[in-house]
């Protein structure tokens, strides 16, 4: 019963810590140290297959394969979750690049087509033979 509390309450804890403050330095520290305790447990597993037990029957769990089995379980939703808050990052960042991309070239061009010409830019006429457009406003009206 305890193991079920357990792995409930670090669901939870996990979704909420990682959707609110994913991208913080907070957030990327005790990344870190999970990782780094995660790996030690590993190793203090495997050389001794007997602390698993231990540490099972404590929490209640039957077996000690059957708690590194949750565990596994907790660190795949884990990964899962940071892999989508990744890319679901990368994504934003991706879509601000190319605004700012077609924002640049966008004004580029305008600041181009206004060097060259108007007219010769869409391919109206060229811009030797269209009127000046001082030369519009002082002709004669025709009336």
């Amino acid at each position: 019963m305890l193991i079920k509390i357990l792995l409930l309450l670090a669901a939870a804890g996990a979704l909420v810590f990682f959707v609110r403050g994913w991208g913080t330095a907070r957030t990327r520290a005790w990344k870190r140290l999970g990782f780094f305790a995660f790996l030690m447990l590993t190793v203090d597993f495997v050389l001794r297959p007997e602390d698993s037990n231990r540490v099972a029957h404590q929490l209640g769990v039957g077996r000690g394969a059957d708690l590194v089995l949750y565990g596994l379980v907790v660190a795949f939703a884990f990964i899962t979750l940071n892999t989508y808050m990744r890319f679901r990052e990368m994504e934003r960042k991706l879509t601000d690049l190319a605004r700012s991309v077609a924002i640049n070239t966008a004004v580029a061009g305008t600041e181009e087509a206004l060097e060259r010409g108007l007219e010769q830019d869409l391919g109206d006429a060229p811009a030797e033979k269209a009127p000046k457009p001082e030369a519009v406003a002082a002709s004669p009206s025709r009336d």
